[in-house]
């Protein structure tokens, strides 16, 4: 498969790009984005079959199940890493191998109908907690091994609003392929 055609089905809307400045409407995007995301994810996989659900949205990539489970994945880690952030000084977060995690028994087979209705809870959770930060907590950070590299709350908002939409693009886009 041709180099630019992958990256586009790799990254459908194209890689995460840090703001030059996080000004509070773009946090604001951002968190409502957030917000959003179960909904608009809700809307596009709700009425897919079990086939669907078990076609990846690439090739060697994950199937649309796995893609739902994996964002529940990824974004509880969010919260977690957000909390800790928020009470503790630069901590070091865990990380996870989300590849591995992917291919779980759960994230393989499973009904996408729970995860649906915990990403609901979570991403409540999530965007009530960010709406509530004032300027000092949006500047604390915690520090990722795998980058050994610092990350402010703030920047974890844009990358986490980006992140849902890139997955929800594999469906769409794969929903538009398929003619589903």
């Amino acid at each position: 498969m041709e180099n630019s055609v992958l990256e586009k089905l790799r990254y459908p809307i194209g890689k995460f790009i840090t703001p030059e400045f996080y000004s509070n409407n773009y946090l604001a995007e951002k968190i409502a984005e957030i917000e959003s995301f179960p909904k608009r994810l809700n809307k596009e996989v709700i009425y897919l079959t079990d086939e669907q659900l078990d076609t990846p949205y690439r090739q060697d990539g994950w199937t649309v199940r796995q893609v739902i489970h994996h964002c529940a994945d990824s974004h509880m880690n969010c919260f977690i890493r957000i909390k800790w952030a928020l009470t503790e000084d630069k901590p070091v977060i865990k990380f996870y191998h989300e590849d591995r995690w992917a291919e779980m028994h759960d994230n393989t087979t499973m009904s996408i109908q729970a995860t649906l209705s915990f990403l609901e809870g979570l991403h409540f959770r999530l965007a009530y907690l960010m709406k509530s930060l004032d300027e000092v907590d949006l500047e604390k950070t915690f520090i990722h091994p795998e980058h050994n590299s610092e990350f402010k709350i703030k920047e974890i908002i844009g990358t986490y609003a980006w992140h849902g939409n890139h997955h929800l693009a594999h469906i769409t886009a794969l929903k538009k392929e398929k003619a589903w």
